[in-house]
């Protein structure tokens, strides 16, 4: 099979296109469900995995991709799952290819009219985000949030689950093209990044929001600290400006506001924590959104598996709107 190969940590521009063996021919098959891949998500973890610089460090060679969307080609007895079903999967490496072999609590039903697009960009960007604002940040209806990064994958799916659940949605964007997809994916006001504490000030009459979600960091923490009104939490997602910030922690006391990690992987996978049973009860919370049309994701960019490096890039840049995939 083809698949995207990372063959040395030299960035987006060292991934290789390589024929590779199906994964229906490994020892571990027997106990997975291998997917024939229709689309596959491209995030921002599959950038620094391409640099070695995300948590998880797999030696080279390997293949990168975290979620897919495909057909059921084998499973397991008892997995739940049959050849010809049509799927989604969180596959945490793997995904870049025209094949892969997944964990069978990692794979998802798919409702008939749930388009291989939607699909694929939903397991990374909308279970973090489920597992960002209902779990870490407490969101509750009626509350206003602020999502920084508003145009891309997470940003987008933190918009539409923030409104899906009750909130006002505060959108802040970089240019006005980005300003569109944030209104696309349902914000109810959007902001300029430059000067946004100001206007945030002023949609709030001075009170501020209640959640911040960032998946940027960088020089925004500390405006975006100020603009959480007392009791407010800032949910740390990530850090696509690529400086990790410093916090004054006697503004959190002053202000009485949380600062929160959002670490969707290290909570399942602990020792201590739910396993993957967990993301199958996430899943289980978006189907009705899926259903209804509260969750719609913003696809941007679609490319052919050969024009993996433009995708990579395109995310690391910064460049991409909504979310980016990839097709066999």
């Amino acid at each position: 099979m083809r698949a995207a190969q990372v063959t040395r940590l030299d960035g987006p521009e060292a991934v290789e296109v390589v024929e590779l063996p199906d994964p229906a021919e490994t020892e571990a098959a027997e106990r997975m469900v291998v997917v024939d891949v229709a689309a596959a998500g491209v995030c921002f973890p599959d950038v620094l995995l391409t640099r070695g610089l995300y948590q998880m460090r797999p030696d080279p060679p390997f293949v990168p991709g975290s979620e897919v969307a495909g057909v059921v080609r084998s499973a397991p007895s008892g997995s739940g799952f049959a050849p010809g079903d049509r799927v989604a999967a969180f596959t945490v490496l793997g995904g870049f290819a025209e094949a892969v072999a997944v964990d069978p609590a990692m794979v998802f039903p798919l409702p008939d009219d749930t388009t291989w697009s939607q699909a694929a960009a939903l397991p990374m960007n909308y279970l973090t985000c489920d597992f960002a604002l209902r779990e870490r940040g407490r969101l509750a209806a009626g509350e206003t949030v602020l999502v920084h990064g508003a145009a891309g994958g997470v940003g987008t799916a933190a918009v539409q689950l923030a409104k899906a659940w009750g909130a006002r949605v505060l959108a802040v964007v970089s240019t006005d093209a980005k300003a569109d997809v944030a209104r696309t994916a349902g914000a109810d006001e959007v902001v300029p990044a430059d000067g946004f504490r100001e206007a945030v000030a002023d949609l709030t009459s001075g009170r501020g929001v209640d959640l911040v979600v960032d998946p940027v960091g960088g020089d925004r923490l500390t405006d975006s600290l100020r603009c959480l009104a007392p009791g407010g939490r800032h949910l740390v997602i990530g850090f696509t400006a690529g400086s990790i910030p410093e916090v004054r922690v006697n503004r959190l006391l002053l202000n009485n506001v949380s600062l929160v990690g959002v670490g969707w992987g290290a909570w399942w996978t602990h020792p201590a924590g739910p396993g993957a049973a967990y993301l199958g009860q996430q899943w289980d919370h978006l189907l009705p959104l899926l259903g209804d049309g509260s969750v719609d994701p913003v696809v941007g960019e679609v490319r052919a598996l050969d024009e993996v490096v433009d995708a990579l890039l395109a995310v690391e840049q910064r460049r991409a709107t909504g979310k980016v995939l990839l097709t066999p």
